[in-house]
């Protein structure tokens, strides 16, 4: 999806991101292993890879800032 087909989130969703840089070095498997982990235990989700031209990897996570509400 390019920038401009992205749904804006909807009204009173805030998110918390994280951004993680990987070196050429890692194999992309463990880097793979590496992001599942972190979503699984994190709850995190990817929201952007990019992969510079000296083989960097720039990833950013997100995930959703739940606030609790007082009922009574």
């Amino acid at each position: 999806m390019s920038r401009h087909e992205r749904r804006p989130p909807r009204p009173g969703v805030e998110w918390e991101f994280d951004k993680v840089t990987f070196s050429r070095e890692f194999p992309r498997g463990v880097v793979t292993k590496l992001l599942v982990e972190r979503a699984e235990h994190g709850g995190w989700e990817l929201d952007r890879v990019r992969i510079g031209a000296d083989g960097v990897r720039r990833v950013v996570l997100r995930r959703k800032i739940i606030r609790a509400v007082r009922t009574a």
